[in-house]
């Protein structure tokens, strides 16, 4: 019965559901029309509002270009090949697969959501080695297995209200920094990851689509096939000239490349040694960077990898812009404002936490960055938790105000399954070479959201802090 279900969800979405960058046209719209009759902006408003976001995640954009070709070029390094073979003779059947994937995706994501390139470089490779796997499930279990990064150390909203000076105790929302310690290391953030570590392995094993029309990576591969039997080391080789030249000395030399890979070793060390466990993206991107210096030794390979890592990040480029447009309608009209306050009107002390887990996944449609949406609504959300309790003591008070911060931070994280923004950053890595779209995957997601939501409402709800 479940198979059946999973299965029409599956059709219903390649039937219905648009490519990704319609999606994000047709909720632009969605959102212009109804700042236009929710908030009285004008026309001409929602407009500039649009443009002024338009350029609003420029820099996010490219960090997660950076972010996808660094993390693929690491696996493209013959000593991340030797390891993936290793893996693949002990991984050897289709749900051990998933399930191995979506365990070290869960792990990954709780020290960064950036690594869930890591883990579709991982999952790629073993469809190629194991047969019988059904690649767009594959697919939809890395996507999810990334959901745990909202638990873990780059859980961008807990991270901010932490931050000494953040805007919030600027604009007096909150009287201080809310201790990290009260958020992520709190009881129910703990037993969120056991979920998902846990449950999320399970799940997709129960949910497993049967084998019929089944997908496998390797018969979708067309002339990439081929391409992939080549390694860059030999198309290294093909490009030297026939005599020796300076050229290609420069190029092939693993000395200049060690020198520039032994100066961003140097700041590394003294990144964490001076600032403590801070894995923000930048830092990530240039670990990525310098590791596949050092893994691919001369310049010419890692050009060529970068060149092959790089092939398909096209809908990053472009669609980026268009969301930080939406984000720029929201922010800009006051439609975000209104929709926080809304949801805050109907909540009391005791349903709290489940209006600002569905506000958290209803905004995350329009916005999906869980800082730019908590810049949004944010303000809002805590002023009126504030408002509703305000007769508890300090202590208490700190307490709601960051279950009430959880609460929206996993709704935010669990709403990505519905949409397919951070499907990009999978995208570039997974779909190399073949013809994949978003409406091939989402399907598969549909009962694991389905699930989760249920968990994740209860929890909020009654589980201690």
């Amino acid at each position: 019965m479940v198979n059946k279900l999973g299965e029409k969800f599956t059709d219903l979405f390649q039937k219905n559901m648009p490519d990704a960058f319609v999606f994000a046209l047709l909720l632009t719209m969605l959102i212009a029309i109804t700042s236009f009759f929710w908030v009285d902006a004008s026309p001409l408003l929602i407009v500039t509002s649009w443009y002024d976001g338009f350029w609003n995640l420029l820099e996010f954009g490219m960090q997660m270009v950076l972010l996808v070709i660094t993390g693929y070029s690491i696996a493209l390094s013959p000593i991340a090949k030797k390891g993936v073979e290793v893996l693949a003779k002990r991984v050897t059947t289709p749900r051990q697969v998933y399930f191995f994937v979506m365990l070290v995706g869960c792990l990954l994501g709780l020290i960064s959501w950036g690594w869930a390139v890591i883990t579709a470089v991982l999952a790629r490779e073993l469809a190629l080695r194991v047969k019988g796997v059904n690649y767009p499930f594959l697919i939809a279990v890395v996507y999810f297995s990334g959901a745990s990064w909202v638990t873990g150390f780059s859980s961008s909203i807990p991270l901010l209200l932490n931050t000494p000076n953040n805007y919030m105790i600027e604009a007096g929302v909150l009287p201080g920094t809310l201790s990290s310690a009260l958020t992520l290391g709190s009881s129910i953030n703990l037993a969120m990851i056991f979920v998902f570590l846990v449950l999320g392995p399970l799940l997709f094993l129960w949910l497993t689509p049967k084998e019929k029309n089944m997908r496998e990576l390797e018969n979708m591969l067309g002339e990439e096939k081929q391409n992939i039997d080549i390694s860059i080391h030999e198309e290294a080789e093909s490009l030297k000239l026939s005599q020796p030249v300076l050229s290609d000395k420069l190029n092939n030399s693993t000395i200049i490349q060690w020198i520039i890979a032994a100066m961003g070793l140097t700041y590394i060390v003294y990144h964490f040694a001076s600032k403590g466990f801070d894995l923000n993206l930048n830092i990530m991107i240039f670990i990525f960077l310098i590791l596949g210096l050092i893994l691919h030794k001369t310049p010419v390979r890692y050009g060529i990898s970068m060149q092959r890592a790089s092939s398909n990040v096209s809908g990053i480029l472009f669609q980026f812009p268009f969301y930080a447009g939406i984000m720029g309608i929201m922010l800009y009209t006051g439609l975000g404002e209104e929709l926080a306050k809304l949801m805050a009107s109907v909540a009391t002390l005791e349903t709290y936490p489940f209006f600002a887990y569905v506000s958290g996944g209803i905004v995350n449609f329009a916005i999906p960055s869980a800082g730019g949406e908590f810049a949004v609504i944010g303000p809002s959300v805590i002023s009126a938790v504030n408002e509703i309790a305000s007769c508890l003591p300090a202590q208490e008070l700190a307490n709601v105000q960051a279950r009430a911060v959880l609460s929206m931070a996993y709704g935010e994280s669990l709403t990505n399954l519905l949409q397919p923004f951070f499907l990009l950053v999978i995208f570039p890595v997974m779909g190399a070479g073949i013809k994949i779209q978003a409406r091939d995957v989402m399907g598969y997601l549909v009962l694991p959201f389905a699930v989760f939501f249920i968990i994740q409402s209860v929890m909020v709800m009654w589980w201690p802090l």
